[in-house]
């Protein structure tokens, strides 16, 4: 049921995206972002679909593994599709139908809300899928580095951020884990009315949260015994290199 989450997981793959410099992946999401919520016509938000295609199969990235992924949002997309389909009151009269009434700009409001969320959904994951969480951290670290300046902890802020993506397809695990040993001894998520589905998951709260309390310190143990006392003074291992094709792929976003 769960299985399918791709938000903080990683696929090992030998591709463009994989061998950019995390800082310019960030950089560039950033950015891409940015022009996502500005686009207000037909062709930017055309050129942001064909550019995230292009990201996707540049990822070399498994299409059917990315839509089942992104497969659950599609209800909140086409939540919002509706939402602004039947209260956005401006332009001319397509269909109306006792209180119902559909204006044009009301689907065109809801068509470019849909493409914000799914554009930025999908940039957004692939920048997780083609780093590795260590990279991420370094990448994030960084660029955050100048900050130290104000009093921002940047080595903190930028552990604890990788360390909430790493566990989300674990609490996922987690989750579908109990709902299995829950529906075992007869309780059932799928039939019903809402409200009742609603109260079976709640007793999946307790357990859950148990669970990741008890993950969150096992974790600090295993970073105490190991010596970590924070970001002040420590060397890193693995160096980061930015390179041409980093440069490139920026100005080219």
């Amino acid at each position: 049921m769960l299985q399918n989450v791709i938000i903080g997981q990683y696929v090992s793959a030998s591709s463009l995206l994989h061998r950019l410099d995390p800082r310019s992946k960030l950089i560039s999401v950033f950015i891409l972002v940015f022009i996502i919520f500005l686009a207000n016509n037909w062709l930017a938000n055309g050129i942001i679909i064909l550019f995230t295609l292009t990201m996707v199969l540049l990822s070399r990235v498994p299409l059917l593994f990315i839509y089942k992924g992104t497969k659950p949002i599609l209800w909140l997309v086409l939540f919002t599709f509706i939402l602004h389909l039947f209260m956005t009151r401006e332009g001319n009269i397509i269909y109306s139908l006792g209180f119902i009434t559909i204006y044009e700009e009301g689907v065109k409001q809801g068509i470019f809300i849909a493409i914000r969320f799914i554009t930025i959904i999908m940039l957004t994951s692939l920048v997780t899928l083609t780093t590795k969480p260590i990279d991420l951290t370094d990448g994030l670290e960084m660029i955050l580095n100048p900050l130290k300046k104000v009093g921002l902890p940047a080595h903190e802020l930028a552990l604890m951020m990788s360390i909430a993506l790493r566990f989300i397809p674990t609490l996922m695990q987690e989750t579908e884990k109990i709902m299995k040993a829950q529906m075992a001894r007869g309780v059932d998520f799928t039939t019903g009315p809402w409200g009742k589905r609603i109260k079976a998951l709640l007793p999946l709260l307790i357990p859950l949260f148990i669970s990741a309390f008890k993950r969150a310190e096992d974790l600090a143990l295993a970073m105490e015994a190991r010596g970590y006392r924070g970001g002040e003074g420590r060397s890193k291992f693995r160096l980061l290199q930015w390179q041409r094709q980093d440069t490139v792929a920026v100005i080219a976003v």
